[in-house]
Protein backbone atom coordinates (compact mmCIF):
# COMPACT_ATOMS: atom_id res chain seq x y z
CA UNK A 1 0.00 0.00 0.00
CA UNK A 2 2.90 2.52 -0.15
CA UNK A 3 2.34 5.33 1.69
CA UNK A 4 -1.49 4.84 3.26
CA UNK A 5 -0.92 3.04 5.99
CA UNK A 6 -3.60 1.15 7.16
CA UNK A 7 -3.39 -0.52 11.21
CA UNK A 8 -3.31 -4.12 11.21
CA UNK A 9 -6.69 -5.46 11.05
CA UNK A 10 -7.67 -7.55 14.27
CA UNK A 11 -7.22 -11.60 13.85
CA UNK A 12 -9.94 -12.64 16.23
CA UNK A 13 -12.77 -10.31 14.38
CA UNK A 14 -11.26 -11.80 11.05
CA UNK A 15 -11.94 -15.38 11.96
CA UNK A 16 -15.82 -14.84 13.59
CA UNK A 17 -17.19 -13.80 9.75
CA UNK A 18 -19.21 -16.50 9.41
CA UNK A 19 -20.57 -15.76 13.01
CA UNK A 20 -20.92 -12.17 12.12
CA UNK A 21 -22.24 -12.92 8.47
CA UNK A 22 -25.57 -15.12 10.22
CA UNK A 23 -26.07 -12.32 12.47
CA UNK A 24 -26.43 -9.78 9.97
CA UNK A 25 -28.44 -11.95 7.61
CA UNK A 26 -30.92 -12.31 10.47
CA UNK A 27 -31.27 -8.66 10.79
CA UNK A 28 -31.28 -7.63 6.73
CA UNK A 29 -31.52 -11.10 4.95
CA UNK A 30 -30.28 -12.68 2.37
CA UNK A 31 -30.45 -9.87 -0.61
CA UNK A 32 -28.45 -7.47 2.02
CA UNK A 33 -25.83 -9.25 2.71
CA UNK A 34 -22.50 -9.92 0.37
CA UNK A 35 -19.98 -12.44 2.28
CA UNK A 36 -18.92 -14.21 -1.35
CA UNK A 37 -15.05 -13.28 -2.08
CA UNK A 38 -15.96 -12.32 -5.26
CA UNK A 39 -18.72 -10.22 -4.35
CA UNK A 40 -16.72 -8.33 -1.76
CA UNK A 41 -13.73 -7.69 -4.34
CA UNK A 42 -16.14 -5.07 -5.74
CA UNK A 43 -15.73 -3.08 -2.04
CA UNK A 44 -12.20 -3.21 -1.43
CA UNK A 45 -11.29 -0.02 -2.98
CA UNK A 46 -13.17 3.23 -4.16
CA UNK A 47 -12.08 5.78 -6.56
CA UNK A 48 -8.72 5.93 -5.08
CA UNK A 49 -7.80 2.85 -7.14
CA UNK A 50 -3.99 2.37 -5.89
CA UNK A 51 -5.32 1.39 -2.44
CA UNK A 52 -7.71 -1.34 -2.04
CA UNK A 53 -8.52 -3.80 1.22
CA UNK A 54 -10.96 -6.52 1.51
CA UNK A 55 -13.85 -5.92 3.66
CA UNK A 56 -15.22 -8.55 6.78
CA UNK A 57 -18.42 -8.08 4.68
CA UNK A 58 -21.03 -5.91 3.12
CA UNK A 59 -24.53 -4.91 4.71
CA UNK A 60 -26.54 -3.19 2.46
CA UNK A 61 -29.85 -2.20 4.92
CA UNK A 62 -33.03 -1.08 3.18
CA UNK A 63 -34.29 0.90 6.07
CA UNK A 64 -33.32 3.17 9.07
CA UNK A 65 -34.48 1.22 11.10
CA UNK A 66 -32.09 -1.86 9.83
CA UNK A 67 -29.20 0.28 10.00
CA UNK A 68 -29.94 0.65 13.55
CA UNK A 69 -30.37 -2.87 14.53
CA UNK A 70 -26.76 -3.24 12.42
CA UNK A 71 -25.16 -0.72 14.41
CA UNK A 72 -26.23 -2.15 17.52
CA UNK A 73 -25.11 -5.01 16.69
CA UNK A 74 -21.67 -4.51 15.31
CA UNK A 75 -21.23 -1.61 18.29
CA UNK A 76 -21.91 -4.10 20.80
CA UNK A 77 -19.10 -6.66 19.22
CA UNK A 78 -16.59 -3.94 18.46
CA UNK A 79 -16.55 -4.32 14.84
CA UNK A 80 -15.58 -1.24 12.74
CA UNK A 81 -18.09 0.01 10.00
CA UNK A 82 -17.38 1.76 6.77
CA UNK A 83 -20.26 3.78 5.44
CA UNK A 84 -20.68 3.89 1.83
CA UNK A 85 -21.93 5.16 -0.71
CA UNK A 86 -21.28 4.55 -4.17
CA UNK A 87 -17.80 4.22 -3.77
CA UNK A 88 -16.62 7.52 -5.63
CA UNK A 89 -14.32 9.06 -2.95
CA UNK A 90 -11.11 9.65 -4.43
CA UNK A 91 -9.80 10.57 -0.92
CA UNK A 92 -10.00 6.79 0.06
CA UNK A 93 -12.68 7.99 2.39
CA UNK A 94 -14.80 4.02 1.55
CA UNK A 95 -11.33 2.33 1.81
CA UNK A 96 -12.14 -0.60 4.19
CA UNK A 97 -10.41 -2.47 6.23
CA UNK A 98 -10.31 -6.47 6.56
CA UNK A 99 -11.97 -6.76 10.20
CA UNK A 100 -14.70 -3.49 8.91
CA UNK A 101 -18.25 -4.26 7.84
CA UNK A 102 -18.81 -1.92 4.52
CA UNK A 103 -22.47 -0.72 5.19
CA UNK A 104 -24.16 0.77 2.17
CA UNK A 105 -27.01 2.91 1.30
CA UNK A 106 -27.39 1.62 -2.19
CA UNK A 107 -30.69 0.17 -1.13
CA UNK A 108 -32.53 3.31 0.53
CA UNK A 109 -32.57 5.45 -2.88
CA UNK A 110 -36.29 6.51 -2.13
CA UNK A 111 -37.85 10.35 -2.59
CA UNK A 112 -40.03 10.55 0.28
CA UNK A 113 -41.36 13.95 0.21
CA UNK A 114 -41.33 17.15 -2.03
CA UNK A 115 -42.20 20.29 -0.84
CA UNK A 116 -42.06 22.80 -4.00
CA UNK A 117 -43.81 25.62 -1.64
CA UNK A 118 -41.38 25.85 0.88
CA UNK A 119 -38.47 24.48 -1.72
CA UNK A 120 -37.39 21.46 0.34
CA UNK A 121 -37.13 17.81 -0.64
CA UNK A 122 -36.46 14.83 1.87
CA UNK A 123 -34.70 12.10 0.07
CA UNK A 124 -32.74 8.45 1.34
CA UNK A 125 -29.25 8.81 1.40
CA UNK A 126 -28.34 6.41 -1.38
CA UNK A 127 -30.05 8.36 -4.04
CA UNK A 128 -27.51 9.73 -7.27
CA UNK A 129 -27.52 13.50 -6.78
CA UNK A 130 -28.86 14.00 -10.37
CA UNK A 131 -31.57 12.20 -9.38
CA UNK A 132 -32.67 14.53 -7.17
CA UNK A 133 -32.94 17.30 -9.68
CA UNK A 134 -34.45 14.86 -12.53
CA UNK A 135 -37.27 14.07 -9.19
CA UNK A 136 -38.42 17.90 -9.14
CA UNK A 137 -37.31 18.91 -12.98
CA UNK A 138 -40.94 18.69 -13.94
CA UNK A 139 -41.97 21.77 -11.49
CA UNK A 140 -38.76 23.77 -12.99
CA UNK A 141 -36.75 23.07 -9.63
CA UNK A 142 -33.48 21.62 -9.33
CA UNK A 143 -31.04 20.49 -6.72
CA UNK A 144 -27.75 22.92 -6.86
CA UNK A 145 -24.79 21.13 -6.03
CA UNK A 146 -23.31 19.12 -9.12
CA UNK A 147 -20.53 16.74 -8.17
CA UNK A 148 -18.38 15.72 -11.88
CA UNK A 149 -19.68 12.38 -10.80
CA UNK A 150 -23.11 13.38 -9.93
CA UNK A 151 -24.56 10.99 -12.09
CA UNK A 152 -23.28 7.82 -9.35
CA UNK A 153 -22.36 9.53 -6.36
CA UNK A 154 -24.98 9.21 -3.40
CA UNK A 155 -26.06 12.02 -1.63
CA UNK A 156 -25.20 10.68 1.07
CA UNK A 157 -21.52 10.90 0.52
CA UNK A 158 -22.22 14.35 -0.23
CA UNK A 159 -23.13 14.89 2.81
CA UNK A 160 -20.22 12.87 4.16
CA UNK A 161 -17.69 15.17 2.34
CA UNK A 162 -19.22 18.25 2.05
CA UNK A 163 -19.01 17.79 -2.29
CA UNK A 164 -19.30 21.13 -4.47
CA UNK A 165 -19.21 20.78 -8.00
CA UNK A 166 -19.01 23.27 -10.97
CA UNK A 167 -21.64 25.42 -10.01
CA UNK A 168 -20.83 26.05 -6.47
CA UNK A 169 -19.53 29.84 -7.28
CA UNK A 170 -23.06 30.77 -7.16
CA UNK A 171 -25.19 28.17 -5.41
CA UNK A 172 -22.31 27.02 -2.88
CA UNK A 173 -21.47 23.60 -1.64
CA UNK A 174 -23.97 20.92 0.20
CA UNK A 175 -23.81 22.57 3.15
CA UNK A 176 -25.07 25.89 1.84
CA UNK A 177 -27.80 23.53 0.45
CA UNK A 178 -28.71 20.79 3.18
CA UNK A 179 -31.75 21.77 5.85
CA UNK A 180 -31.83 18.36 7.75
CA UNK A 181 -30.73 14.44 8.68
CA UNK A 182 -31.50 11.74 10.14
CA UNK A 183 -28.82 9.73 11.44
CA UNK A 184 -27.93 6.58 13.15
CA UNK A 185 -24.95 6.71 15.60
CA UNK A 186 -22.91 3.71 16.55
CA UNK A 187 -25.17 2.41 19.50
CA UNK A 188 -28.23 2.69 16.82
CA UNK A 189 -29.55 5.34 18.54
CA UNK A 190 -31.30 7.56 15.56
CA UNK A 191 -31.76 11.14 15.61
CA UNK A 192 -32.96 13.90 13.63
CA UNK A 193 -30.98 16.88 13.20
CA UNK A 194 -31.79 20.51 11.48
CA UNK A 195 -35.65 20.76 9.83
CA UNK A 196 -37.09 21.49 7.11
CA UNK A 197 -36.35 25.24 7.07
CA UNK A 198 -33.02 27.15 7.80
CA UNK A 199 -31.94 27.99 10.76
CA UNK A 200 -33.06 25.17 13.49
CA UNK A 201 -33.17 26.04 17.10
CA UNK A 202 -30.07 24.96 19.27
CA UNK A 203 -26.64 24.25 18.45
CA UNK A 204 -25.69 23.77 14.62
CA UNK A 205 -25.08 20.40 14.83
CA UNK A 206 -25.67 20.04 10.92
CA UNK A 207 -22.80 22.14 10.17
CA UNK A 208 -20.87 19.53 12.30
CA UNK A 209 -21.98 16.43 10.30
CA UNK A 210 -21.45 17.25 6.94
CA UNK A 211 -17.97 17.01 5.78
CA UNK A 212 -17.72 14.89 9.33
CA UNK A 213 -16.78 11.38 6.69
CA UNK A 214 -18.94 8.99 8.18
CA UNK A 215 -17.21 9.72 11.19
CA UNK A 216 -20.08 10.77 13.82
CA UNK A 217 -22.93 8.30 12.25
CA UNK A 218 -24.77 6.93 9.47
CA UNK A 219 -27.02 9.23 7.70
CA UNK A 220 -29.99 7.51 5.88
CA UNK A 221 -32.48 10.45 4.91
CA UNK A 222 -31.87 14.20 3.97
CA UNK A 223 -33.92 17.51 3.66
CA UNK A 224 -32.40 19.62 0.76
CA UNK A 225 -32.81 22.83 -0.51
CA UNK A 226 -34.17 22.43 -4.16
CA UNK A 227 -34.66 25.94 -6.14
CA UNK A 228 -36.38 27.07 -9.27
CA UNK A 229 -34.34 26.53 -12.49
CA UNK A 230 -32.92 30.09 -13.95
CA UNK A 231 -34.78 31.61 -16.86
CA UNK A 232 -31.62 30.87 -19.05
CA UNK A 233 -28.03 30.22 -18.69
CA UNK A 234 -25.00 30.21 -21.30
CA UNK A 235 -21.63 29.20 -21.02
CA UNK A 236 -18.76 30.49 -22.78
CA UNK A 237 -15.28 29.15 -23.86
CA UNK A 238 -12.14 31.36 -23.00
CA UNK A 239 -8.93 30.43 -24.35
CA UNK A 240 -5.73 32.07 -23.09
CA UNK A 241 -2.00 31.46 -24.46
CA UNK A 242 -0.87 31.11 -20.85
CA UNK A 243 -1.93 29.41 -17.72
CA UNK A 244 -1.18 32.75 -15.35
CA UNK A 245 -3.55 33.98 -17.75
CA UNK A 246 -6.36 32.47 -16.99
CA UNK A 247 -5.68 32.40 -13.68
CA UNK A 248 -5.42 36.27 -13.81
CA UNK A 249 -8.48 36.42 -15.31
CA UNK A 250 -10.38 34.33 -12.76
CA UNK A 251 -9.30 36.66 -9.69
CA UNK A 252 -10.06 39.77 -12.32
CA UNK A 253 -13.47 38.52 -13.11
CA UNK A 254 -14.74 37.98 -9.31
CA UNK A 255 -13.17 41.36 -8.12
CA UNK A 256 -15.32 42.87 -10.98
CA UNK A 257 -18.52 42.11 -8.74
CA UNK A 258 -19.88 39.55 -11.33
CA UNK A 259 -20.58 36.52 -9.75
CA UNK A 260 -21.09 33.07 -12.67
CA UNK A 261 -22.88 30.22 -12.29
CA UNK A 262 -19.32 28.56 -12.67
CA UNK A 263 -15.59 29.66 -13.50
CA UNK A 264 -14.48 26.40 -14.64
CA UNK A 265 -10.64 25.88 -15.42
CA UNK A 266 -8.58 22.92 -17.92
CA UNK A 267 -4.99 23.62 -18.90
CA UNK A 268 -3.66 22.00 -22.39
CA UNK A 269 -3.22 18.64 -21.61
CA UNK A 270 -6.54 18.13 -20.15
CA UNK A 271 -7.65 20.63 -22.77
CA UNK A 272 -6.88 17.34 -25.51
CA UNK A 273 -7.75 14.61 -23.49
CA UNK A 274 -11.58 15.91 -22.62
CA UNK A 275 -11.92 17.19 -26.49
CA UNK A 276 -10.56 13.65 -27.80
CA UNK A 277 -13.40 12.24 -25.79
CA UNK A 278 -16.25 14.57 -25.72
CA UNK A 279 -15.94 16.33 -29.07
CA UNK A 280 -16.83 19.16 -27.46
CA UNK A 281 -15.75 22.17 -29.49
CA UNK A 282 -12.44 23.09 -27.12
CA UNK A 283 -9.76 25.26 -28.84
CA UNK A 284 -6.96 22.86 -29.35
CA UNK A 285 -4.44 25.81 -30.10
CA UNK A 286 -4.48 27.24 -26.15
CA UNK A 287 -2.42 26.64 -23.32
CA UNK A 288 -5.42 27.27 -20.87
CA UNK A 289 -9.10 27.30 -21.38
CA UNK A 290 -12.00 28.78 -19.05
CA UNK A 291 -15.53 27.98 -18.77
CA UNK A 292 -17.48 30.42 -17.76
CA UNK A 293 -21.57 30.04 -17.09
CA UNK A 294 -23.75 32.88 -16.77
CA UNK A 295 -27.78 32.69 -16.25
CA UNK A 296 -31.10 35.13 -16.15
CA UNK A 297 -33.19 36.48 -18.19
CA UNK A 298 -31.72 37.05 -21.91
CA UNK A 299 -30.80 40.89 -21.60
CA UNK A 300 -28.70 39.87 -17.77
CA UNK A 301 -27.04 36.79 -20.06
CA UNK A 302 -25.91 39.58 -23.07
CA UNK A 303 -24.78 42.72 -20.44
CA UNK A 304 -22.63 39.68 -17.99
CA UNK A 305 -21.08 38.19 -21.04
CA UNK A 306 -20.25 41.60 -22.51
CA UNK A 307 -18.45 42.57 -19.06
CA UNK A 308 -16.80 39.25 -18.72
CA UNK A 309 -15.51 39.54 -22.28
CA UNK A 310 -14.42 43.03 -21.37
CA UNK A 311 -12.06 41.08 -18.50
CA UNK A 312 -10.86 38.17 -20.72
CA UNK A 313 -9.62 40.87 -23.30
CA UNK A 314 -7.20 42.38 -21.17
CA UNK A 315 -5.72 39.14 -20.52
CA UNK A 316 -5.28 38.09 -24.25
CA UNK A 317 -8.31 36.25 -24.76
CA UNK A 318 -10.08 37.91 -28.68
CA UNK A 319 -11.52 35.38 -29.81
CA UNK A 320 -14.54 34.03 -27.04
CA UNK A 321 -16.82 31.15 -28.40
CA UNK A 322 -20.82 31.67 -26.47
CA UNK A 323 -22.66 28.58 -26.85
CA UNK A 324 -25.48 29.34 -29.55
CA UNK A 325 -27.77 25.90 -28.96
CA UNK A 326 -28.77 24.35 -25.85
CA UNK A 327 -26.84 20.65 -27.81
CA UNK A 328 -23.49 23.32 -27.61
CA UNK A 329 -24.38 24.07 -24.28
CA UNK A 330 -24.52 20.55 -23.47
CA UNK A 331 -21.47 19.31 -25.10
CA UNK A 332 -19.19 22.04 -23.29
CA UNK A 333 -20.07 20.12 -19.86
CA UNK A 334 -19.79 16.73 -20.93
CA UNK A 335 -16.49 17.80 -21.48
CA UNK A 336 -15.81 18.86 -18.39
CA UNK A 337 -18.12 16.61 -16.42
CA UNK A 338 -16.05 13.63 -18.42
CA UNK A 339 -12.74 15.31 -17.79
CA UNK A 340 -11.58 12.76 -14.81
CA UNK A 341 -13.10 9.74 -16.70
CA UNK A 342 -11.19 10.86 -19.95
CA UNK A 343 -8.15 11.59 -18.33
CA UNK A 344 -8.11 7.59 -17.03
CA UNK A 345 -7.94 6.71 -20.39
CA UNK A 346 -4.52 7.57 -21.17
CA UNK A 347 -2.92 7.66 -17.49
CA UNK A 348 -3.22 6.45 -13.95
CA UNK A 349 -3.40 9.70 -12.10
CA UNK A 350 -3.61 10.94 -8.10
CA UNK A 351 -6.91 13.64 -8.57
CA UNK A 352 -5.56 16.29 -5.74
CA UNK A 353 -7.84 18.24 -3.92
CA UNK A 354 -6.89 21.65 -2.00
CA UNK A 355 -8.30 25.05 -2.15
CA UNK A 356 -6.41 28.22 -2.56
CA UNK A 357 -7.30 32.52 -2.11
CA UNK A 358 -8.42 33.04 -5.99
CA UNK A 359 -5.90 35.60 -6.39
CA UNK A 360 -3.29 33.18 -6.14
CA UNK A 361 -3.92 31.06 -8.83
CA UNK A 362 -1.44 32.18 -11.24
CA UNK A 363 1.41 31.77 -8.81
CA UNK A 364 0.05 28.34 -7.43
CA UNK A 365 -0.24 26.97 -11.00
CA UNK A 366 3.22 27.91 -11.94
CA UNK A 367 4.63 26.12 -8.89
CA UNK A 368 2.78 23.24 -9.20
CA UNK A 369 3.98 22.63 -12.39
CA UNK A 370 7.34 22.73 -11.15
CA UNK A 371 6.99 20.64 -8.33
CA UNK A 372 5.34 17.65 -10.96
CA UNK A 373 8.44 18.30 -13.39
CA UNK A 374 10.77 17.53 -10.28
CA UNK A 375 9.57 14.47 -9.77
CA UNK A 376 9.73 13.34 -13.33
CA UNK A 377 6.03 13.56 -13.68
CA UNK A 378 3.11 15.43 -15.70
CA UNK A 379 -0.22 17.20 -14.62
CA UNK A 380 -3.21 18.03 -16.14
CA UNK A 381 -5.29 20.93 -14.16
CA UNK A 382 -8.70 21.09 -14.18
CA UNK A 383 -10.75 22.96 -11.34
CA UNK A 384 -13.32 24.85 -9.77
CA UNK A 385 -11.36 28.20 -10.44
CA UNK A 386 -14.11 30.39 -9.21
CA UNK A 387 -13.85 29.41 -5.56
CA UNK A 388 -10.40 28.68 -5.42
CA UNK A 389 -10.98 24.64 -5.40
CA UNK A 390 -8.47 23.24 -7.36
CA UNK A 391 -7.36 19.30 -8.72
CA UNK A 392 -4.59 18.60 -10.19
CA UNK A 393 -4.41 15.91 -11.98
CA UNK A 394 -0.72 14.28 -10.91
CA UNK A 395 0.20 12.20 -14.06
CA UNK A 396 2.19 8.37 -13.53
CA UNK A 397 2.33 5.19 -14.55
CA UNK A 398 1.45 2.61 -12.28
CA UNK A 399 3.32 -0.36 -13.61
CA UNK A 400 6.81 1.75 -13.26
CA UNK A 401 8.54 1.05 -10.29
CA UNK A 402 8.34 3.58 -7.82
CA UNK A 403 6.28 6.04 -9.93
CA UNK A 404 3.10 5.69 -7.30
CA UNK A 405 5.63 6.73 -4.72
CA UNK A 406 6.97 9.81 -6.91
CA UNK A 407 3.06 11.11 -7.33
CA UNK A 408 2.60 10.42 -3.89
CA UNK A 409 5.28 13.05 -2.92
CA UNK A 410 4.18 15.72 -5.59
CA UNK A 411 0.72 15.26 -4.39
CA UNK A 412 1.82 15.93 -0.67
CA UNK A 413 3.77 19.17 -2.16
CA UNK A 414 1.04 20.30 -4.02
CA UNK A 415 -1.24 20.43 -0.61
CA UNK A 416 1.52 21.73 1.42
CA UNK A 417 1.89 24.83 -0.80
CA UNK A 418 -2.21 25.05 -0.34
CA UNK A 419 -1.84 25.69 2.91
CA UNK A 420 0.88 27.84 2.84
CA UNK A 421 -0.60 30.26 0.14
CA UNK A 422 -3.75 30.99 2.64
CA UNK A 423 -6.17 28.10 1.59
CA UNK A 424 -6.56 24.28 3.01
CA UNK A 425 -6.28 20.03 2.49
CA UNK A 426 -9.49 19.57 1.09
CA UNK A 427 -12.19 20.98 -0.94
CA UNK A 428 -14.82 18.55 -1.56
CA UNK A 429 -13.29 15.30 -1.72
CA UNK A 430 -12.65 15.35 2.07
CA UNK A 431 -9.54 13.77 3.97
CA UNK A 432 -9.80 10.33 3.94
CA UNK A 433 -6.70 8.21 4.06
CA UNK A 434 -4.94 10.16 1.17
CA UNK A 435 -4.31 13.54 3.08
CA UNK A 436 -4.58 11.57 7.35
CA UNK A 437 -1.08 12.18 7.67
CA UNK A 438 -0.97 15.73 6.38
CA UNK A 439 -3.46 17.18 8.66
CA UNK A 440 -0.25 18.57 10.81
CA UNK A 441 0.52 20.70 7.99
CA UNK A 442 -2.97 22.79 8.58
CA UNK A 443 -3.75 21.67 12.49
CA UNK A 444 -1.58 21.66 15.41
CA UNK A 445 -1.01 18.69 17.70
CA UNK A 446 -4.07 20.79 19.90
CA UNK A 447 -6.48 21.70 17.32
CA UNK A 448 -6.28 17.36 15.83
CA UNK A 449 -7.21 16.71 19.82
CA UNK A 450 -10.46 18.91 19.95
CA UNK A 451 -11.59 17.28 16.62
CA UNK A 452 -10.97 14.08 18.01
CA UNK A 453 -12.60 14.34 21.13
CA UNK A 454 -15.95 15.92 19.24
CA UNK A 455 -15.69 12.48 17.42
CA UNK A 456 -15.59 10.25 20.64
CA UNK A 457 -18.51 12.20 21.44
CA UNK A 458 -20.04 11.01 18.69
CA UNK A 459 -18.41 7.29 18.51
CA UNK A 460 -16.84 6.68 21.73
CA UNK A 461 -15.31 3.56 20.89
CA UNK A 462 -14.08 4.74 17.77
CA UNK A 463 -15.54 2.35 15.70
CA UNK A 464 -16.97 4.25 12.64
CA UNK A 465 -14.79 4.90 9.53
CA UNK A 466 -11.85 4.90 11.75
CA UNK A 467 -8.16 5.15 10.52
CA UNK A 468 -9.02 8.21 8.02
CA UNK A 469 -8.59 11.87 8.77
CA UNK A 470 -6.59 11.82 11.83
CA UNK A 471 -3.22 10.78 11.31
CA UNK A 472 -2.10 7.46 13.18
CA UNK A 473 0.40 9.15 14.93
CA UNK A 474 -0.94 10.53 18.48
CA UNK A 475 -4.50 9.86 17.82
CA UNK A 476 -6.51 10.07 20.92
CA UNK A 477 -7.39 6.35 22.64
CA UNK A 478 -10.76 5.29 22.51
Amino acid sequence: MSFIAMPDPDPAIVARRDEVAARLRAIVGDEGLIVSEDERRAYETDALTAYRAMPLAVVLPATTEEVSDVLKYLNAEGIPVIARGAGTSLAGGALPSEDAVVLGVSRMASVLDMNFADRVATVQAGITNIAISQAVAHEQFFYAPDPSSQLACTIGGNIAMNSGGAHCLKYGVTTNNLLGVKMVLMDGTVVDIGGQHLDAAGYDLLGLICGSEGQFGVVTEATVHILRQAEGARPVLFGFNSPEAAGACVADIIGTGIIPVAIEYMDKPAIKVCESFANAGYPLDVEALLIVEVEGSEEEIKAMIARIVEVAARHGCDNPRVAKSEAESLAIWKGRKSAFGAMGRIADYLCMDGTIPTGRLPEVLVKIGQICESHGLKVANIFHAGDGNLHPLVLYDINKPGELEKAEKAGAEIMRLCVEVGGCLTGEHGVGVEKRDLMLDQFNQTDLHQQQRLKSVFDPGWLLNPAKVFPLEGRLSS
